[in-house]
């Protein structure tokens, strides 16, 4: 982990996390992509046991309001969306690799006058969510983002966003609020 990076795990909080594209390209500028990522979140949401608040696709960056997983950690829950989006892209999503390498190998895109094999830049931004006031404070950001970048009027205009579920209970590709998903933890009783 990077010096200064510190991420806060097992307090069971939510997590408004941004994560971007190599370089800030806009690698999700074609609806395919948005679509595809949305389907790979979909599935690393029931694999890793995660309950997902918000979400938006933006051109060179996402963001996702989520809990803490079940299985594993986030950073582990992340990375493998990360991987399953640059495999599915590739069509190599039966060659696995290293996890050292996971997160930034991808698809090649042009970066300039040379070519990049990079999809994601390395790591995420991760803030703990600890009250309700910074909960609707971050879906809100998330919901406000494609206006505010000038690529809708209005939120509801974004496919690839979660407030159409906010706004009239729309099912997306993604199951927003899905606590079916967790599974319950039975403790033994207290001594």
């Amino acid at each position: 982990m990077a010096e200064g990076l510190h991420r806060y795990y097992g307090g069971r909080d939510l997590h408004f996390l941004t994560f971007s594209c190599y370089q800030r390209q806009p690698l999700f500028s074609g609806p395919a992509r948005c679509d595809l990522f949305l389907q790979i979140l979909d599935r690393v949401r029931r694999r890793y046991r995660l309950v997902v608040l918000g979400y938006v696709v933006m051109p060179e960056h996402v963001h996702l309001l989520v809990s803490e997983p079940q299985r594993a950690t986030l950073s582990i829950a992340i990375q493998a969306l990360k991987l399953g989006v640059v495999r599915s892209l590739d069509g190599t999503s039966a060659n696995p690799m290293s996890r050292k390498n996971s997160e930034t190998w991808g698809t090649p895109c042009v970066s300039g006058p040379k070519k990049s094999n990079r999809f994601w830049q390395a790591r995420f931004y991760d803030f703990n969510v600890w009250t309700e006031k910074k909960r609707i404070e971050k879906l809100r950001y998330i919901h406000r983002n494609p206006v505010a970048r000038g690529l809708v009027a209005t939120p509801e205009q974004w496919r690839w966003s979660s407030f159409r579920w906010y706004l009239c209970g729309e099912v997306g590709p993604v199951r927003i609020n899905d606590t079916d998903i967790l599974v319950m933890r039975i403790r033994p009783p207290a001594a």
